[in-house]
């Protein structure tokens, strides 16, 4: 199998990055910037540590995300599954990238910069939906926003109703579990019980 391996064979193959493509980005969140993330209920989270890379899907009821100023970005830490992979990484590496997607829109937005968590009491009471605080909240400090080419949403036809995938096609998280497992964990009891489980957890 043939590879490039330097960077001037993959710059003789793709040739020079043109200035669309580098001109949008800034250090900070612009007005335009702003309306993007503002619309944003879907974020996937890049992070990195010793153990290697690890990409999260984070979502919220409207906007993921808040700016709390040109160039901080915070991200409350909703319930998941508890792996808590995106924060074992950053609180060893602080490097960190927000995608943002936006429904019906074939443009999304990249912010990359460094991360903590943090767990101050009134900043994670300010997210609080039905009486439930987030345990940690990620604040990004920004180096890089720019939006991403739309080519990949408009080639997927992300957005079409009609493209969606009948979830009945697909094989369940319990009969997942079950299977590798051997039985351990899964199974169609815990198909069962999920959406109960997640209407009563999701804060």
């Amino acid at each position: 199998m043939k590879t490039i391996d330097s960077l001037e064979a993959l710059e003789a193959l793709y040739g020079p990055t043109n200035l669309a493509s580098t001109v949008k980005e800034i250090d900070h969140v612009n007005d335009h910037y702003r309306a993007m993330i503002e619309a944003s209920p879907f974020v996937a989270l890049a992070t990195v540590g010793p153990e290697g890379l690890d990409c999260s899907p984070r979502g919220d009821a409207g906007q993921a995300v808040r700016i709390d100023g040109p160039r901080t970005l915070v991200m409350p830490d909703r319930r998941g599954n508890n792996r808590a992979d995106s924060l074992r990484n950053l609180v060893r590496d602080p490097r960190c990238a927000f995608l943002f997607l936006i429904p019906g829109s074939g443009n999304c937005l990249r912010a990359n910069g460094r991360a903590k968590v943090v767990v101050d009491e009134d900043l994670l009471a300010s997210f609080a939906v039905e009486g439930q605080a987030p345990r940690s909240a990620i604040v990004l400090t920004t180096e890089a926003v720019y939006f991403q080419c739309a080519r990949a949403i408009i080639r997927a036809d992300l957005w079409n109703p009609a493209k969606h995938v009948d979830a009945a096609s697909l094989p369940t998280p319990g009969a997942i579990m079950a299977e590798i497992s051997r039985g351990r964990v899964g199974g169609p009891e815990y198909d069962r019980e999920w959406p109960e489980r997640a209407r009563r957890t999701m804060w």
